[in-house]
C-alpha cells in the first residue's frame, strides 16, 4: 500500500509510463498523463509561442538537472503556500524527475506560457473561492496547449469532455467549441472543481475525480472499505489516475522550484491589449483579417472557440476578440467586412432552385403511360361489372323443371339445391302431392 510520505515502493521510468516495483518484486505500470508525451516542437509552433516567447538568453544555467536528497524535496513541498496536501513519496519523486529531466525544455515553455494563462486561471479560481494551486492543473492536463485534444476527445487547456463541457454551460457544436476558450473553460473548470469538492471534501480525491470521473472514485472508495483517502484507494484506481495526483504534486513543485534544477523560463513579451466586439451576422475571420489588416493566425488564437473560422452571428449575438488597435477599424468597416468575399467564404446555401425540366419530361411520359393503363383498367372493370349484371339478370328469370313419374318434392329440392319448403312456397303447393308433367319453379 502506498502512503503519502512513506512509500516503500521504488519506481522506474520508461518513455510513456512509470513502472512501480514493490518490496516483493511485483511490477505495476502507471500511465503518464497525455500532456507529458507532447512534443515540444508542437508547443513552440503555436502562434503565441512563435510571436511572444523566445529562449531566455539571460539565463546562465547549465542545461542539466540537479538532484537533491529526499529530505530536500519533502521540505520544499512543505514550504509551498498551499491549502492542498502535497505529500512526498517515490512515485512523486519520479514525476519530479520526469519534469526536471526529460521534460525540462517543455517546462521552460510552460513557464513562459504561464504568463498568458495563469492570470486567467487565478481569476476563475478566485471567483469560486478555490485553492489557487489548482492553477497548475492544466499543466498536467494540456501542457498549457489551448489546442490540445486527447485520444478520447477531451479538448482545451482544461481538457473537458463534450458531455461535461455542455453540463457546465460550454457551447459545443460544428462551428463553436468553447472548451478551447481559455476564459470560459476556466470558469467552467472552477465550477466543476467546486462541485467535486462538495461531493468528496478532499482535494486529492477531487483531483483524481477530475481525471477519471466521480463514479470511478466512488467505486474505488467502496472497494477500499469506505476509506476516502487517495493513497488508500490508490490500488483500485485506473492506471493513469494512479499517476495523476503525483503528477499534480510534481507540477506544483517544478513550477515553483525550476531555478533549483537549472531550468530557464522562456522570455515572454505579453501580447498587445485586446478588446471585444459583438456581431449579429455571420462573419468569417478571414473577412476581418483582410479588411482590418490583422494576422489571421492572431485572430484564431484570440478566438480559439471558432473551430472553422466562422462566427455564427445569425444564430445569436456572438463575441469576437480583437487586438485593441483593430477595434475602431472593425467598427468603421463593418459593412465592408460582411460583404468581403461572401460568396467564396460562405458556400452553404440558404435557398436553392430545383431544375425539374428533365423530371417533368419523364413525368409526362410516365403520366401518359399511367393514364393509358388507368383507362384500360377502367374498361376492364366496366366489362366485368356488365357481365356480372347479365348473369344476375339471367338468374333473376328463375328456373323450371318438369315433374316426371315417380318424382318427389324432396328429390327435386335436392337436385336443384333448394328445400321442400321453398318449392312449396314458389309453387303454392300444400302437402306433398305433385302431378307428372307439371312444371315446378325451383328458383
Amino acid at each position: 500500500m502506498i502512503l503519502g510520505g512513506n512509500c516503500a515502493m521504488q519506481a522506474q521510468n520508461d518513455q510513456n509510463e512509470i513502472t512501480v516495483i514493490d518490496n516483493d518484486g511485483k511490477q505495476e505500470v502507471i500511465d503518464l498523463p497525455e500532456s507529458m508525451n507532447y512534443e515540444l516542437d508542437s508547443l513552440l509552433n503555436l502562434y503565441y509561442s512563435k510571436t511572444y516567447l523566445q529562449p531566455g538568453n539571460g539565463c546562465n544555467y547549465r542545461d542539466e538537472n540537479r538532484e537533491y536528497p529526499q529530505e530536500v524535496y519533502i521540505e520544499r513541498l512543505s514550504r509551498l503556500p498551499n491549502i492542498m496536501e502535497m505529500p512526498y513519496n517515490d512515485i512523486v519523486q519520479k514525476f519530479i524527475d520526469r519534469y526536471t529531466g526529460r521534460l525540462r525544455h517543455s517546462v521552460s515553455y510552460m513557464l513562459g506560457a504561464s504568463n498568458f494563462y495563469i492570470p486567467i486561471f487565478e481569476q476563475a479560481l478566485e471567483a469560486y473561492n478555490l485553492p489557487l494551486e489548482l492553477k497548475y492543473l492544466p499543466v498536467i492536463e494540456s501542457a498549457l496547449n489551448p489546442k490540445a485534444t486527447s485520444h478520447v476527445g477531451a479538448a482545451g487547456l482544461w481538457q473537458f469532455m463534450v458531455g461535461t463541457g455542455k453540463q457546465y454551460g460550454l457551447e459545443i457544436n460544428s462551428l463553436v467549441d468553447e472548451r478551447r476558450d481559455p476564459v470560459k473553460s476556466s470558469y467552467a473548470a472552477a465550477q466543476y472543481l467546486r462541485d467535486l469538492y462538495r461531493i468528496f471534501g478532499d482535494w486529492s480525491l477531487v483531483i483524481a475525480a477530475y481525471n477519471c470521473g466521480p463514479d470511478n472514485i466512488n467505486k474505488a472508495i467502496h472497494r477500499a472499505d469506505g476509506q476516502a483517502d487517495y493513497w488508500k484507494i490508490y490500488p483500485y484506481l485506473p492506471k493513469e489516475t494512479r499517476g495523476y495526483v503525483p503528477a499534480f504534486i510534481a507540477a506544483n513543485y517544478v513550477m515553483n522550484y525550476y531555478c533549483e534544477h537549472n531550468i530557464c523560463p522562456m522570455c515572454t513579451k505579453l501580447p498587445a491589449k485586446t478588446d471585444t466586439v459583438m456581431v449579429n451576422k455571420d462573419v468569417h475571420l478571414k473577412q476581418i483579417a483582410d479588411v482590418c489588416g490583422i494576422d489571421i493566425e492572431e485572430l484564431r488564437t484570440l478566438n480559439p472557440q471558432y473551430r472553422r473560422d466562422i462566427v455564427n452571428g445569425n444564430s445569436k449575438p456572438s463575441v469576437i476578440r480583437l487586438p485593441s488597435s483593430a477595434t475602431n477599424a472593425f467598427i468603421a468597416n463593418e459593412d465592408s467586412i460582411y460583404n468581403y468575399q461572401t460568396n467564396e467564404l460562405f458556400t452553404r446555401r440558404s435557398l436553392v432552385e430545383v431544375d425539374n425540366t428533365a423530371t417533368n419530361t419523364n413525368y409526362s411520359r410516365k403520366s401518359s403511360s399511367r393514364k393509358s393503363s388507368v383507362s384500360t383498367s377502367k374498361r376492364s372493370k366496366r366489362e366485368t361489372a356488365r357481365d356480372r349484371r347479365r348473369k344476375n339478370k339471367k338468374g333473376a328469370k328463375g328456373k323450371d323443371v318438369t315433374v316426371r313419374n315417380g318424382d318427389t318434392l324432396s328429390e327435386i329440392a335436392a337436385k336443384n339445391h333448394t328445400t321442400v319448403k321453398k318449392l312449396r312456397k314458389l309453387n303454392g303447393i300444400k302437402g306433398n302431392n305433385i302431378r307428372a308433367g307439371k312444371k315446378l319453379k325451383v328458383k
